[in-house]
């Protein structure tokens, strides 16, 4: 296994450590920790479980401010959008995280830096990390930077199935189906990909643990993919 080179990740996240070890630490997924016979703590479950609670309080915040107008029903949902795996897996890639993780040499081999579980955990962990680091300042400003700055894109993960459904019907592209491509894996760990069809012309992919999420994500870069050329078609 080459070297990780944390420092480029610093640069690609605007920050840097003023403790280096928790940054490997955030970067330290169980299956490396256990594969170098670490101890039990010496993996990023723990900074997850930090990250996951700085990341919702600033979601919280900033959508508060944001949405004067919305009721604590509409927040909520706004906000699981957000803090949804899918979603925050997206940011993971953005600032190509799955390039720095520390995997054992099975789950890597198994393309377990491209697996949104393992990347939405390491992105919290990241924040958790942040924040011990440099307290909730910063921790704050790497959210807004790396996860708030297209709300309203990411909000439609949550509704992506009933949003396609009316883009569709409005307009008059063909039926839209979902068709089920893959399913992979043992029982208690099946992986599901499914592609929607509009009409006869295949438009996207999703891959999840259940037909229903892969179907989410399907949905949600269908529509994504729509607005896209909908906006080149008005430019």
């Amino acid at each position: 296994m080459k070297p990780v080179k944390f420092h480029e990740l610093e640069q690609r996240i605007g920050y840097t450590f003023q403790n280096k070890e928790l940054l490997r630490l955030a970067m330290t997924h169980s299956s490396y920790a256990n594969e170098q016979k670490k101890q039990k703590k010496e993996n990023n479950e723990r900074l997850e479980f930090l990250g996951d609670a700085v990341l919702e309080l600033t979601i919280s915040d900033c959508l508060y401010h944001q949405y004067p107008e919305k009721d604590e029903g509409k927040l909520t949902k706004i906000r699981s959008s957000l803090v949804c795996e899918y979603t925050l897996a997206i940011c993971a890639k953005d600032i190509s995280l799955g390039k720095y993780l520390l995997l054992s040499k099975g789950e890597d081999m198994t393309g377990g830096r491209e697996r949104n579980s393992i990347l939405s955990d390491a992105f919290e962990a990241l924040i958790g990390a942040i924040y011990l680091d440099s307290g909730m300042k910063e921790a704050s400003a790497f959210i807004h930077s790396n996860l708030l700055q297209d709300v309203e894109d990411k909000t439609l993960f949550y509704d992506a199935k009933t949003i396609l459904q009316e883009m569709v019907q409005a307009g008059e592209y063909g039926k839209l189906q979902y068709v089920l491509v893959e399913e992979k894996g043992p029982d208690h760990n099946k992986e599901f990909t499914v592609k929607t069809m509009i009409g006869e012309k295949e438009y996207a992919s999703g891959t999840g643990k259940t037909k229903k999420g892969a179907e989410q994500i399907a949905a949600y870069q269908t529509i994504m993919l729509l607005k896209k050329r909908h906006s080149h078609i008005e430019d």
